[in-house]
């Protein structure tokens, strides 16, 4: 069926036969498929929006959810600073001049000292410091001092061993001494959670969001030595929005709260502390953000930007989706597996998939694809073992849309990082880009028989490259670049953004699906061409300067 489905050229069908089969999928008309695509405004949300209610559909809500009516938050209308890059010094190996990281810890203020009743934030351990802790004080006591009281989440994933000291009753005591008097209007909720030590599980999103009408979300740690207190500072990028989709970013947050509220007691998978008597808060105090369109309805006029909310739950939280339909005939590949007998959950794990919606969205995006794909992303392979080396449907997209003529560019972390985690190191999984030419390859080779075309196609539409920010191949004190972006953009139209890595990892992540050309073009003028112009120094595959590595 999977290779029945690759002749057609219809980006929709693709995206459907890339993932589990199920009857609806068997029902499913190619031919109102290509009609659907060629009229529809947004054929990339379309495509995922139907991908996530064939996978999840239970999960519509708290774990996904389409919208209409939402803003790119930017400074003026219009602009394109809802793109928040660290540290944003394109051209400068000293980065002397940070405009990106400094855009960041002022809106982090701006909108916390908006707030009028609660602010959430997640983030990975440890808990914010340095400069991103004083601009999420400032927000608090700006917000307080004007007459509102608040309620505070703060959510951290906790690796097992790694972070161990990672104590919520400390920060909690800290971040009450630096509130001074504005404390007594401030109720605190701070957890560390790690939902599955066996299945290397806990939370990895990062969200600040704002009486549930504003949000930020990306890949940016609030970690000072990785982003700030260091002269090669890590790239990273957040988005910022206003509308209803950032109340879908709340009831994100409500879902992994309820899971950690429930498990409060438990030491061994929740540490959890509060302020002011409270109890642990499984939802919070918001104000009624603007309705846009619920998926499937009406589109409200074509106001704002339509948005897919997307995440996923790890392993720990929920099992499966009951309500999903989906049987899969799940992709095999002879080299992702190493280590007998720990489950591969991304290639192999039906229940897996319908509570990790974001994987199958991703994978779709791909797959919508007609011109051209941008990926720019940490990794796409895995630290194997103890994680599978790669998605093989991810991969298997790819491939397909390599076949098909679509341009693909690849930009990863530069491998010399590859190292322990932290402060430079740790933020590249693989050893040479040919780790990711060498799977493309062969997955080209099983789609189309021969490893001479399947040679042909990534000589005559790859570009792999590892990130630079400058001419410099490192930073000016020697140390090489580090990129921790997850973006995936597809023929200048729709884009992703958010905490969600394309390499295999069973976290709890989310992001959004945006479908704007003009946000894609600012994406395209504000990051990915810079990115581009000092990176493809480093290509060892660029159809445009026809390098083709063997």
């Amino acid at each position: 069926m999977i290779r029945a489905a690759r002749t057609t050229t219809t980006a929709l069908a693709l995206a459907v036969a890339l993932l589990p089969a199920a009857p609806a999928v068997a029902d499913h008309d190619p031919a109102a498929a290509r009609t659907t695509t060629a009229t529809s405004a947004t054929p990339h949300l379309d495509a995922v929006e139907q991908t996530l209610r064939q996978v999840s559909p239970g999960l519509e809500g708290p774990v996904w959810e389409r919208t209409d009516g939402n803003q790119l938050d930017a400074s003026t209308p219009g602009g394109a600073d809802w793109l928040i890059q660290t540290p944003g010094c394109w051209g400068d190996a000293t980065c002397a001049d940070r405009p990106g990281t400094r855009r960041l810890l002022a809106k982090t203020t701006e909108d916390i000292a908006r707030a009028r009743r609660s602010v959430d934030i997640s983030t990975l351990a440890p808990f914010p410091d340095g400069a991103f802790q004083d601009a999420i004080v400032a927000g608090l006591k700006a917000s307080a001092e004007a007459g509102n009281r608040l309620e505070v989440r703060i959510l951290v994933g906790a690796a097992p061993i790694y972070h161990a000291n990672v104590r919520p009753s400390a920060y909690r005591d800290e971040l009450v001494t630096k509130l001074g008097p504005a404390a007594r209007s401030i109720t605190l909720n701070v957890a560390s959670a790690t939902t599955s030590k066996t299945a290397f599980s806990w939370n990895h999103s990062k969200l600040l969001v704002v009486d549930g009408t504003s949000v930020m979300t990306g890949g940016i740690n609030s970690w000072k030595k990785d982003y700030l207190d260091t002269a090669h500072p890590v790239a990273d990028v957040n988005l910022a929005l206003t509308g209803p989709a950032a109340a879908s970013a709340s009831k994100y947050l409500d879902t992994l709260w309820d899971w950690t509220c429930r498990n409060k007691n438990n030491w061994a998978s929740v540490w959890f502390a509060a302020s002011n008597g409270a109890d642990c808060k499984p939802t919070l105090p918001r104000d009624q953000a603007v309705t846009g369109r619920a998926a499937g309805g009406a589109s409200g006029g074509g106001q704002g930007v339509p948005v897919i909310a997307v995440g996923g739950l790890g392993v720990g939280i929920r099992e499966s989706d009951p309500t999903s339909p989906f049987r899969p005939t799940l992709p095999t590949a002879s080299d992702t597996k190493c280590v007998v007998g720990l489950p591969d959950r991304t290639n192999a794990d039906r229940d897996y998939d319908t509570v990790n919606p974001e994987e199958s969205a991703l994978r779709t995006l791909v797959a919508s694809a007609r011109g051209h794909i941008e990926i720019s992303q940490q990794d796409m392979n895995a630290t194997c073992p103890p994680l599978p080396r790669y998605d093989i449907r991810l991969y298997d997209a790819l491939a397909d849309r390599l076949a098909a003529g679509v341009k693909v560019r690849i930009v990863v972390s530069d491998p010399a990082n590859r190292g322990a985690v932290g402060s430079g190191g740790g933020y590249s999984q693989i050893k040479s880009l040919n780790e990711i030419s060498d799977v493309l390859r062969g997955r080209l080779t099983a789609l189309t028989g021969d490893r001479g075309r399947a040679q042909a196609a990534l000589c005559s539409g790859l570009q792999l490259a590892s990130f630079r920010s400058a001419q410099s191949p490192t930073w000016a004190d020697g140390h090489p670049y580090a990129q921790h972006h997850k973006l995936v953009s597809v023929d200048g139209s729709a884009f992703y953004i958010g905490s969600k890595n394309l390499y295999p990892a069973w976290l709890q992540d989310f992001g959004y699906v945006v479908q704007s050309p003009a946000a894609a073009q600012q994406l395209t003028d504000g990051l990915l061409a810079p990115q581009w112009q000092y990176s493809r120094a480093t290509a060892t595959y660029d159809y445009e300067r026809r390098i083709c590595q063997a």
